[in-house]
C-alpha cells in the first residue's frame, strides 16, 4: 500500500508526529497497540522499519511518533520527505493490545514508546477502567503529547497521568526518577491489574522484573521493545 504523508509536527527536539493516508483505502481497520512497517530502497537496499500506530482507526489515515536517529538509516529519510510524498506500508501487525478482562490498565513507556497508548487510550478509558500511564523521559521538555494527556486527566476521573523526569531541572515539581520507581504505587497493593510495558529493552526487561517480583502472573504483563 502507498501512503501520502499529509502532516507534520514536531512533538520535542528530534521527535516528530507523522500523519499519512492510504491510498485507494477508505477505511484501514487495525486494533490500537498494533505496528505498521514501513518500506523504501534506500542506497540500493530495501530497508523495512516497524511502527507503533500512534492514533485509534480514522478513515485510512496514519498516525506515527518517530525520533530521528542521527546514525540510522531509514528515519532521517523519514524526516526528509515533504508533504505529497508517498512511502510504502504493510500491517498492522502485533499483540500489544488491550485484554478483555476488564482489570485496571498501568501502562508503562519510556520515549517513542508512548505511541501506541495514544491510539489504545480512548478505548480502555471510555471503557470506565482505572488507567495509569507513567511516561519517563529526560527532561520537561521531552514529555510528549503533554497537553494531550494532562486534558485526558481533567476529563475523565478514571485517568491518571504521571510524567517522570530522569533529569528534572529546579522548577520541576512532579516525579523524579524512572518509571520503575511507580509502579508500584500504581499498583496499589492490588494484582488485579494488566500491565503494558514500551520502550527500549532495558527498561522493558527491568520493568517486567519488577512486575512479576511484585506478585503479577506474565499473563498480566504485555510488553513490546523497540530495540
Amino acid at each position: 500500500m502507498r501512503a501520502i504523508l499529509r502532516e507534520t509536527r514536531e512533538l520535542a527536539p528530534e521527535v516528530r508526529h507523522f500523519v499519512f493516508e492510504i491510498e485507494g483505502v477508505e477505511h484501514f481497520d487495525f486494533t490500537p497497540g498494533q505496528f505498521v512497517s514501513l518500506h523504501h530502497e534506500i542506497g540500493g537496499k530495501q530497508i523495512t522499519r516497524a511502527y507503533s500506530l500512534a492514533a485509534p482507526p480514522d478513515g485510512n489515515r496514519v498516525e506515527l511518533c518517530l525520533n530521528r536517529v542521527e546514525s540510522g538509516h531509514f528515519s532521517p529519510y523519514l524526516f526528509s520527505l515533504a508533504l505529497g510524498d508517498a512511502v510504502e506500508l504493510t500491517g498492522p501487525v502485533g499483540y500489544f493490545v488491550p485484554r478483555p478482562i476488564a482489570r485496571t490498565n498501568i501502562l508503562v513507556a519510556t520515549g517513542t514508546g508512548i505511541a501506541p497508548y495514544r491510539a489504545m487510550l480512548p478505548s480502555l478509558v471510555e471503557a470506565g477502567r482505572p488507567v495509569t500511564l507513567i511516561f519517563g523521559t529526560r527532561h520537561e521538555e521531552t514529555i510528549l503529547y503533554r497537553e494531550e494527556w494532562e486534558n485526558w486527566e481533567k476529563q475523565h476521573n478514571n485517568f491518571r497521568f504521571w510524567p517522570t523526569l530522569s533529569r528534572a531541572g529546579g522548577a520541576w515539581t512532579g516525579r523524579r526518577g524512572y518509571v520503575q520507581a511507580s509502579l508500584a504505587e500504581a499498583l496499589g497493593g492490588s494484582l488485579d491489574a494488566d500491565v503494558f510495558i514500551c520502550g527500549l529493552r532495558a527498561m522493558v526487561d527491568e520493568v517486567r522484573a519488577l512486575a512479576k517480583s511484585l506478585g503479577l502472573d506474565r499473563k498480566q504483563i504485555v510488553y513490546e521493545k523497540y530495540d
